[in-house]
């Protein structure tokens, strides 16, 4: 299960915004609640940087895999090498 991003059920703050006078007339015509806009955006951004983060994360933790394996060789090997049986005793 995913976990949200932020409180939706959090309390509403009042913030200044600076925007583009004639496209926040026109949208309020419109009828669009810039608020619920704004907060979508915001949501959608947040989400976005979230994701890029995760994804710089996940390529230096595979970078970081890649040269321990480089350096010592695979974990996966070593343990099959350690734990494999004899030729002969390949048929039990």
């Amino acid at each position: 299960m995913r976990t949200s991003l932020y409180d939706a059920r959090a309390r509403k703050r009042t913030v200044s915004l600076t925007l583009n006078a004639d496209l926040c007339a026109k949208a309020k015509d419109a009828g669009i609640n810039l608020s619920r806009v704004a907060e979508d955006a915001l949501a959608h951004a947040l989400s976005l940087r979230m994701s890029e983060r995760v994804r710089a994360e996940i390529q230096r933790d595979l970078a970081a895999h890649e040269a321990f394996v480089e350096k010592h060789g695979s974990f996966a090997t070593m343990v099959r090498e350690r734990y494999a049986l004899p030729d002969d005793d390949a048929s039990v």
